[in-house]
């Protein structure tokens, strides 16, 4: 039986934890903030990220992971005797595919052991698919096996989030389909989610209380007739908000697992402080 390790990207931040009982591996982003550079999730944590944020003159912007950090992971993945499979951020969002494929392709014959998956989606919606993929790999499953299990989840695992400003995404020129949303009114927020790999508009609603239950009212309709669902919350320096929705949601609608997440510094770039959302699972 052949052995299968995952790889993922720091934009999914999955929690330490369960990267380390799941044996995944995460390949970071970068951040780059004026002359300094960061690596997403370990030399910038999102405390100090949005701290800084807050009082910053020179706003950060981002980078794919790097092509030689790829080939690394890889190659020693390989060396160790796996079979590779990255599930990476949608590539409609960053270079990072772009990355791995350039990786592989840089294997020599070691490269028919490396395989690229694009999750068409980012943060837990990502890292759910990721876990499903290793939870698949330890369970003995194939590679042919897990692509198939991986194009049944993605259709699957999504988020719904609302922003307090549209500026950061509208800034990083990843406001996609939510181009529509600027200039709204201050006492409407903005509920977006992913279509075809983009950042898409969803609605508009009055406060944060609403907007909260609002989406938890999406994701349950998402969840209508699933025998099981997976929940995380995501935020961006807004816990106490995303443990009032994940509390919310939790009681709607019974999921089979639930993780509290934040939002890496990298997508934190892109979204800006005050961000909270609700990424699903279901099967």
């Amino acid at each position: 039986m052949s052995k299968i390790a995952i790889v993922t990207d720091s934009t999914a931040y999955i929690p330490d934890d369960i990267c380390k009982q799941l044996n995944i591996t995460v390949v970071p982003l970068v951040v780059i903030w004026g002359n300094e550079t960061f690596i997403d999730g370990i030399t910038i944590k999102p405390k100090e990220f949005y701290t800084r944020l807050a009082t910053a003159k020179v706003m950060p912007t981002t980078s794919q992971a790097t092509i030689i950090n790829m080939h690394q992971v890889f190659e020693k993945l390989v060396g160790e005797g796996y079979e590779v499979l990255g599930i990476f951020i949608s590539e409609k969002l960053s270079g990072t595919i772009s990355s791995a494929t350039q990786a592989r392709a840089e294997m020599g014959a070691a490269k028919d052991k490396i395989t690229i998956f694009d999750s068409h989606v980012i943060a837990m919606p990502l890292g759910f698919q990721a876990m499903t993929a290793a939870r698949a790999a330890k369970d003995g499953a194939s590679m042919a096996d897990i692509i198939k299990l991986l194009e049944k989840t993605r259709p699957n695992t999504n988020l719904y989030f609302a922003v307090d400003t549209l500026e950061f995404l509208h800034r990083g020129g990843r406001i996609g389909g939510a181009q529509r949303f600027l200039g709204t009114a201050l006492n409407l927020k903005p509920i977006l989610t992913l279509e075809d790999g983009k950042v898409a508009g969803s609605e508009r609603v009055r406060t944060l209380g609403k907007t909260l239950d609002r989406i938890v009212e999406l994701v349950a309709h998402k969840a209508q007739g699933k025998s099981k669902i997976h929940l995380a919350t995501l935020h961006a320096n807004a816990e106490e908000n995303a443990k009032v929705l994940l509390e919310k949601a939790t009681k709607v609608m019974s999921p089979v697992e639930v993780i509290f997440s934040e939002i890496s510094p990298v997508v934190g770039t892109h979204t800006g402080p005050g961000t909270v959302g609700l990424a699903y699972m279901v099967e």
